[in-house]
């Protein structure tokens, strides 16, 4: 009996390599730009990291014994997910918003999919894109030590210079897991751990790099392709997100072409993309062709021979899909450029309605080069508003009547409203005036009606405050828009911004 051979199924090659060590090594790769954020961000940050993984542990927890599946929460793949999700994440964020965005991520692109193993995006990414979507205003509200402000490439953006020792370090303006220091350091861990391989982590920064250089209008000065690599999560991106073993490519090849394609698309929403976020939305979309660059790249069997008609080849879904998506892209442009002209005169004429409208004794606007400087000189200094211009109010005899000072506020709750403020010589609201509003119908439009515009008619104070519980207390508080507070906000923080710009080059 004991010359007998077994014969087993395959596969035949054992290694210890388990799910449960994978996630491991991921887990001590983020560890040191989890520590340099709560660093940075403080505590608080620490308790959204918390909530965050507790809410993906105990959702998964909770799908297994509903639907009578194993215990899959011992492999740490949960842990993961929410700590990936939490790094992503601005460290001022309301309690609620790690818990959604990690139950959306367990529960609706991990779960409801068959589990770990058969999503067919990031998880972390997905609750992080739905989080964008519902939750623009906190999502966006960028905070460094309790004060609003810009992000590293927002700044970088208006032409200022980015510390690059603070980016390193994650003590910036941004997402928790912002530490570039950390990230590469874990990045190299992973790779010394064979946790990941050289190639997707290096097509997505080779390509980015090599976008900007051709696109981004700076060649190759370092002070503005180093923010740029470093900054606004691409090492996120290439060493945790983009390689994730279930939604990228098995194949070398395929590594290769799919971290180009993540670069390129993460270089293009940074040069011509108006969005928040441009890694999120890159991965994910690369995400979608995971499965078909895998077609390309795969080994053919011996003999095996590739059907004489290409539509064989390649899904016939896939085919139409790519056609129509061709057709529109260049209907599309092609109408943009047929109308560039007309948008841009059509929003000359609205920017000279809205002066007109609340500098009505003003029979000219002039825009010196004080003015001009002063303008330049404030980009950044507002967080998310920005003044775009500002023109002194002239009368027949070319006295001064008023200055027109041009806000745009980026946070709003439907991708950022403009406005223009009209300031009398002794500070006084002589109105305002959108040229800019796309908000929720019958609730954030609400804003934009002479109700709530009126109230700042005639206020003179440095500050004004939104008061969202009725009446208002005082001269200097403006009451909100039953049911949108955010956006009544995202006015009330426009207009502070031109006061204080009136206030300090004006006045």
């Amino acid at each position: 009996m004991s010359e007998l051979l077994h014969i087993s199924c395959a596969p035949h090659d054992r290694s210890s390599l388990s799910t449960k060590a994978v996630m491991r090594d991921v887990l001590l790769a983020l560890l040191p730009t989890t520590v340099l954020g709560v660093w940075a961000h403080g505590w608080y940050s620490a308790l959204i990291i918390l909530l965050s993984i507790t809410a993906a542990v105990l959702t998964e927890y909770a799908f297994d014994r509903v639907t009578k599946r194993n215990n899959t929460v011992t492999d740490g793949s949960a842990i993961l997910t929410g700590l990936l999700l939490a790094l992503t994440l601005p460290a001022s964020v309301p309690v609620y918003i790690p818990v959604l965005g990690a139950v959306f991520a367990i529960l609706v692109v991990k779960c409801l999919f068959g589990g770990l193993g058969h999503n067919f995006m990031n998880p972390a990414l997905a609750g992080r894109s739905f989080l964008l979507i519902s939750f623009g205003t906190a999502m966006t509200g960028y905070t460094l030590d309790g004060v609003s402000a810009a992000t590293p490439l927002a700044e970088l953006a208006n032409g200022k210079t980015i510390d690059m020792l603070a980016l390193a370090m994650g003590n910036t303006s941004g997402v928790i897991g912002s530490s570039a220091l950390g990230l590469i350091a874990g990045g190299v861990y992973l790779l010394l751990a064979r946790g990941i391989t050289w190639e997707i982590p290096t097509a997505t920064i080779g390509s980015t790099a090599l976008f900007l250089m051709i696109f981004g209008g700076h060649g190759i000065d370092p002070a503005y392709l180093l923010p740029q690599l470093l900054g606004g999560g691409l090492l996120m991106a290439a060493f945790f997100m983009a390689t994730d073993p279930v939604t990228c490519p098995s194949t070398t090849k395929g590594q290769l072409l799919y971290g180009c394609v993540t670069g390129v698309l993460i270089g293009l929403f940074r040069v011509k993309g108006a969005s928040a976020d441009s890694t999120t939305y890159a991965v994910l979309l690369a995400n979608m062709f995971s499965n078909i660059i895998d077609e390309l790249f795969i080994p053919l069997p011996f003999a095996f021979r590739i059907p004489k008609d290409f539509k064989k080849a390649i899904p016939k879904p896939v085919i139409i899909l790519l056609v129509i998506t061709l057709v529109a892209g260049a209907a599309l442009s092609g109408v943009y450029v047929m109308t560039a002209d007309r948008i841009a005169e059509n929003q000359e004429r609205a920017n000279q309605a809205a002066f007109l409208e609340v500098l009505p004794g003003a029979v000219s606007f002039d825009s010196g080069d004080e003015l001009k400087a002063a303008v330049e000189a404030s980009q950044g200094a507002y967080g998310s508003v920005t003044v775009t211009n500002a023109l002194a109010g002239l009368d027949g005899q070319g006295n001064v009547v008023g200055y027109a000072v041009a806000v745009r506020n980026a946070q709003s709750f439907d991708g950022g409203l403009a406005l223009v403020v009209g300031i009398q010589a002794d500070g006084t609201v002589n109105g305002i005036s959108f040229t800019e509003l796309h908000e929720t119908a019958g609730m954030g439009m609400k804003c934009g009606e002479p109700d709530f515009m009126n109230q700042f008619v005639g206020v003179n104070a440095a500050k004004l405050t939104l008061n969202k519980g009725g009446a208002s207390a005082g001269a200097d508080t403006i009451d909100s828009v039953n049911g949108a507070s955010v956006t009544s906000g995202s006015v009330v923080d426009a207009v502070n911004a031109a006061l204080d710009f009136f206030a300090a080059n004006l006045k």
